[in-house]
């Protein structure tokens, strides 16, 4: 037997090709939950260099210019002190002291070997420091202090090399800890020009300012004992290569009493980080239109990121990980990208390896592009209030969780995601990162899924929501968990499905399927045996036209499928093993041909949710009032488990995988009490392996499943 292979027109384009615009019409439901998670963003689907550009404005000074045509006035360094040209009455100099008291160009060469530029200007104009091969040192205090000026930009001149470095200790007047930076102004601070400045920090930070901060060019390179560079107010870069390696944040701003300060808006540049707390951090927005960023946040992610208490591990398993993210606490915090207020992604390449988040916002996180490769010890993007993904390109190799938030939207973009617990969550979950985020169950909770394509390989739930899930397009490919106490599909109140592909394929312990209200037709099977990873499974209709071809990444028992495709009294067979040809993405075949394969089971569709095993049409088994998607339905659309019986009391299944009424032959003291510590684990509010142990004290013991 050997049959085509090929997806409807939408659903191919969704799937495989990036960038395929999403020009269908959406129903009520679905422009409800985009309002919904829009308002939540002060972003939306805008342009994020729009947005900057309504924030940062750059005037002429910031831009390089020849500075030979400014009347500059030169000021040679000397070792122990410096000479400055008969013009320059604006600067003096005091031993190894230089001090400018006015505005002007002023460009420096040379070496001072223990001494201090000090900009303390008298008058409101910008003045300008030209770096010409200059090496500036001091051993007590910072190298270039701006005590006063209305702006101060430093040039650095074409083909020259700078160097300004500290000492580990200062010689402060008072007791204010400032300056802190080998680079400290007290006012607006601009950095341009083409040649190269090397910082070292060796007291604090490597560069500050406490109001604007703006880079336009240079090749900068910071080592720093704490921060590398830190905008109070803005901290803004136009262009520029930034290699950084701090001790504490890679890149900040500070300014927390003002909301409409503390910016980070990035729209160019390339930016090597190294940092042992945050790579990026703002007090409120992180903005980002473009650049290349490669940053390593606490080491990096640990070779092994373990299960936190929340699930997605198999019976007696345990919990492999060097360091998790739940240790660290806020002030050691070890975030890729982090802001206050909202993180928004216009576009760039991103390479982050972080301990903690990658990318997390304490509000909301909005993605319109950009290229990102993400690994980490924690959530690959955490938004406390919502995530609304419109297009960019990310690969989460490595986390705990995909993509967390109260409120995630996916209207574009592709998304692959590998966790050790939950793919995608919304509601929060057990891991302790978020102590407002623990297991919340709310109407609001919603998880939509508009258009895109999002591959997820979890351990724990694929795709999870501790509220509703609602899907009206796009193509998703769930493979995992294959432990029983996690499901492909977890959800506590709907899942209505109207347009799309989804396939989710994993363990038969915990299985549901979409709502009976969704107008999507969909199917779930559920095998009397384990089937081995890479199995193709493979439906079709009547006419033998090809409805989906794919081989789930891991070992799976049940597998649901919704597409358009499938309409209610058509008849269709599902197959098993064989080969097939053609694309293949993340398991997913079109453009080819299936053959070889053997017949699993004929059916025809008569419901909404049709659930299948081997013998044919059965009956699905629910957990609550609903049914499999009535309102307030609890686990509606819960299966039985292994095709059979449901788990007792219509509540937890059995921890191995075995007969639905695994307590039969307890006394009801004991079943009670089983069932209470069962519910427990399924709470979270004890581990599996908790469960267990108590469980044992009862004379219950559990095998592995074989």
């Amino acid at each position: 037997m050997k049959k085509k292979l090929k997806l409807a027109a939408p659903l191919l384009c969704s799937a495989l090709l990036f960038g395929c615009s999403n020009n269908s019409s959406e129903s009520d439901n679905s422009s409800v939950t985009t309002v919904k998670a829009e308002s939540l963003s002060t972003i939306g689907d805008k342009n994020i260099a729009d947005v900057i550009s309504g924030i940062v404005t750059y005037d002429n000074d910031d831009l390089y210019s020849d500075w030979k045509s400014e009347d500059p006035t030169t000021i040679n360094l000397t070792g122990t002190g410096a000479e400055v040209d008969e013009s320059g009455g604006g600067a003096m100099v005091d031993g190894s002291i230089i001090t400018i008291k006015t505005s002007g160009t002023y460009v420096i060469s040379g070496k001072l070997n223990d001494g201090q530029i000090i900009v303390d200007a008298e008058d409101k104009a910008t003045v300008r420091l030209v770096l010409n091969g200059a090496e500036i040192n001091s051993s007590q205090n910072s190298p270039i202090y701006v005590k006063k000026a209305e702006k101060t930009v430093i040039s650095l001149e074409e083909g020259t090399k700078n160097s300004i470095t500290d000492g580990k200790t200062y010689q402060l007047e008072g007791s204010e800890d400032e300056p802190n930076a080998a680079i400290f102004s007290k006012d607006d601070l601009t950095i341009n020009g083409t040649g190269k400045l090397m910082v070292t920090g060796n007291y604090n930070n490597g560069i500050t300012s406490k109001d604007d901060l703006k880079i336009t060019g240079g090749a900068i390179e910071i080592e720093a004992a704490d921060d590398g560079l830190m905008g109070r107010d803005l901290l803004a870069v136009k262009d520029g290569k930034i290699t950084i390696h701090a001790g504490g944040d890679g890149v900040k701003s500070t300014n927390d009493k003002d909301a409409s300060k503390g910016v980070i808006a990035i729209e160019g540049g390339e930016f090597d980080l190294v940092a042992a707390n945050d790579g990026v951090q703002a007090v409120t927005s992180l903005l980002i239109a473009d650049g290349d960023f490669s940053i390593s946040t606490g080491g990096g992610s640990p070779e092994v990121v373990g299960n936190k208490g929340g699930g997605g591990q198999s019976p007696g398993q345990t919990a492999t990980t060097s360091t998790t993210a739940a240790s660290i606490s806020e002030s050691d915090s070890a975030k890729g990208l982090k802001a206050g207020t909202e993180v928004g992604i216009g576009g760039g390449t991103f390479k982050i390896d972080s301990l903690d988040d990658a990318v997390h916002s304490n509000n909301s996180v909005t993605i319109t592009g950009g290229k990102m490769a993400i690994a980490t010890g924690d959530d690959g993007i955490h938004g406390d209030s919502a995530v609304f993904a419109n297009g960019g390109d990310i690969s989460i190799s490595k986390s705990y969780e995909g993509i967390e938030s109260l409120v995630i939207t996916i209207v574009a973009g592709n998304i692959e995601i590998n966790s050790s617990d939950d793919g995608i969550n919304v509601g929060g979950g057990v891991d302790g990162s978020n102590p407002d985020m623990q297991s919340t169950t709310s109407d609001s909770n919603l998880l939509s899924i508009q258009g895109g394509n999002i591959y997820v390989n979890a351990q724990g739930d694929g795709l999870d929501s501790n509220g509703s899930i609602a899907m009206t397009g796009g193509t998703v490919m769930v493979s995992g968990p294959t432990n029983n106490g996690n499901g492909s599909l977890d959800y506590d109140q709907s899942f209505d499905i109207s347009g799309g592909l989804l396939i989710a394929a994993g363990s038969s312990g915990m299985v549901q399927a979409s709502s009976e209200s969704s107008k999507q037709n969909s199917i779930i099977m559920t095998y009397p045996e384990t089937q081995a990873g890479g199995t193709i499974l493979h439906l079709e209709d009547s006419k033998g036209n090809s409805i989906a071809t794919f081989a789930p990444e891991k070992d799976y028992q049940a597998v649901f499928i919704s597409s358009p495709e499938l309409e209610k009294d058509g008849t269709y067979t599902l197959y098993s093993h064989g080969s097939a040809t053609g694309k293949e993405s993340n398991g997913l075949y079109t453009d080819g041909e299936y053959s070889g394969g053997k017949k699993v089971v004929e059916f025809t569709i008569a419901d909404s949710v049709t659930w299948l095993d081997e013998s044919g049409v059965t009956t699905a088994k629910s957990f609550g009032p609903g049914g499999s998607g009535g309102p307030g339905g609890g686990r509606g659309g819960q299966a039985p488990m292994d095709g059979g019986q449901p788990p007792m009391d219509g509540g937890q299944p059995p921890m191995d995988g075995g007969p639905g009424d695994m307590f039969s032959n307890l006394d009801e003291e004991t079943k009670a009490k089983a069932q209470e510590i069962m519910e427990k684990e399924r709470a979270g509010t004890i581990t599996r392996e908790e469960a267990q142990a108590q469980l044992a004290e009862l004379g219950i013991e559990f095998g592995r499943r074989p």
